[in-house]
């Protein structure tokens, strides 16, 4: 048996709201052994991610909100792998303008571990980028899936729809930044960081409203 381990898959888009269209880079996250797995925010490429599973049983499609970067891909890897979509029900409105006519499969509730390949992953609801964004905690790998609510070097964004910057900065500080310093956060975007590298900077966020 192979040990659980974490791959990245970084896809290619665009993310549309509150009027205005970007181009983006997503990570799309896959936790499991050689025999199954996980993944987290089926984003843009639903063949690229299918391919990157190479054949693996795929336990369930874990959105950490429901910005459309994240979403987009769902519906078409869930069809190709039979695999549930799973969402914080508070992000029900922003999973509607992208799936109108595809609702997810099943809720995440805080406190609730998903099991993939050996490896447990505590649903930590996170709000403030989103209302329903989660984060997912699996601590036998000392890592931490934190979507668009952490970054390497600050909270995400809340300058538009459905977000709220003192909500996020609850969120970290109580859900976050309270696990090991040495875990690891694989965010939604860019290159990880970790705990210990985050923490001591979220006065000087909440001075410069980040």
């Amino acid at each position: 048996m192979t040990a659980p381990r974490i791959e990245r898959l970084v896809t290619a888009g665009t993310f549309s709201l509150d009027g205005g269209t970007w181009d983006v880079e997503n990570n799309v996250w896959i936790v499991g052994d050689d025999t199954e797995a996980i993944v987290i925010d089926a984003a843009h490429d639903a063949a690229a991610i299918e391919a990157a599973l190479g054949g693996r049983t795929l336990r369930a499609i874990v959105c950490t909100h429901a910005h459309n970067d994240h979403i987009d891909a769902a519906p078409a890897l869930a069809r190709a792998t039979g695999a549930p979509i799973l969402l914080h029900p508070d992000d029900l409105p922003l999973w509607k303008r992208t799936h109108p006519d595809r609702a997810p499969d099943g809720e995440l509730a805080d406190g609730e571990i998903l099991t993939a390949g050996g490896v447990e992953l505590t649903v930590l609801h996170t709000p403030g980028h989103a209302p329903g964004a989660v984060c997912l905690h699996a601590p036998a790998l000392s890592a931490v899936f934190t979507g668009d609510t952490l970054f390497q070097g600050g909270p995400g964004a809340t300058g538009r729809s459905f977000s709220h910057f003192p909500t996020i900065i609850d969120s970290i500080r109580e859900k976050l930044l309270t696990l090991p310093p040495e875990t690891v956060a694989h965010t939604g975007h860019g290159d990880p960081t970790t705990i210990g590298d985050e923490a001591p900077h979220l006065d000087e966020w909440i001075r410069r409203g980040h």
